[in-house]
């Protein structure tokens, strides 16, 4: 069994801590594929991967999605164990709604920018620093950083969730200042906001957006609320991930400037192979 051999007299060698996950050479003849598939049946594991992965670990897994939709799913199966392929604080959220599981993060250092853009340290001294605010995080955070907040939210629901406190209400918004303001515009309410950002959002960019809109000019433009203002202006759509991935079905255009991480194309184009994506990070 190729896990008998990667292992052996419970011996972890240091490459593997080093750089997060196991690169050992593969036995000739094994079907990888077939070889994961196996040892899941037999351990009782699901694979669930987030969209932004890349394509050949979407076709693998049991389940694709969002982070959030994810752990909801684990949490109804009766898996033992569940692989979540994608970054740490997925597979703490994972932990969180399936406390009884045993969750595995394949890479363990796969980070996510936005999350370690709020180390929970100094976002609780914030907090503190500014008493009587009512705490709302993304869940794009660690889970310590989620132990000092009061609501956590998705960009799905962040505007909804926002309008439903008290107007008078003073509030903090971590960590995203990009997703902060753009509900702050949607709701009209002013939030404090942590000084946070995804860098892979971040960098999208004015000049390149108007480019592939010259060389597209009927093709719509989807983006994801963590992108910055003066993107977000030029945004036929804006919404989560999920939310992109639904109007890219849907909507009777044929051509989309995709301003999001690429990983999504893949499921983007797997349900709607006739139309053309264009992705912004290329």
């Amino acid at each position: 069994m190729y896990s008998q051999l990667i292992i052996q007299n419970n011996m972890i060698d240091k490459k593997w801590l080093e750089q997060g996950f196991i690169d050992e050479p593969i036995p000739e003849g094994t079907y990888v594929k077939a070889e994961i598939r196996r040892m899941c049946k037999e351990k009782n594991a699901l694979i669930m991967a987030h969209y932004y992965t890349e394509g050949v670990i979407q076709e693998l897994a049991d389940f694709v999605g969002d982070s959030l939709a994810l752990a909801q799913k684990a949490a109804t199966t009766d898996a033992d164990i569940i692989v979540m392929c994608g970054v740490h604080f997925m597979g703490e959220t994972n932990k969180i709604l399936c406390p009884e599981k045993t969750i595995l993060v394949p890479d363990l250092n796969a980070s996510c920018s936005l999350a370690e853009s709020c180390p929970a340290d100094e976002f609780e001294k914030f907090v503190k620093a500014h008493p009587n605010h009512t705490v709302v995080s993304y869940v794009n955070t660690t889970a310590a950083t989620k132990a000092v907040t009061d609501v956590v939210v998705t960009s799905s629901n962040a505007k909804q969730i926002v309008e439903s406190l008290p107007k008078d209400t003073p509030i903090i918004f971590g960590p995203d200042r990009n997703l902060g303001h753009y509900i702050s515009e949607q709701t009209g309410r002013e939030m404090l906001l942590w000084d946070g950002a995804c860098e892979v959002h971040d960098r999208f960019s004015v000049e390149k957006i108007q480019q592939l809109k010259r060389e597209h000019p009927t093709a719509k433009v989807l983006a994801h609320p963590e992108c910055p203002p003066t993107v977000l202006c030029l945004a036929d759509k804006v919404g989560s991930t999920s939310a992109l991935l639904k109007y890219s079905v849907e909507n009777d255009a044929q051509e989309f400037i995709v301003v999001t991480e690429s990983g999504i194309l893949v499921e983007m184009q797997r349900l709607a192979p006739q139309k053309d994506l264009y992705s912004c990070s290329s």
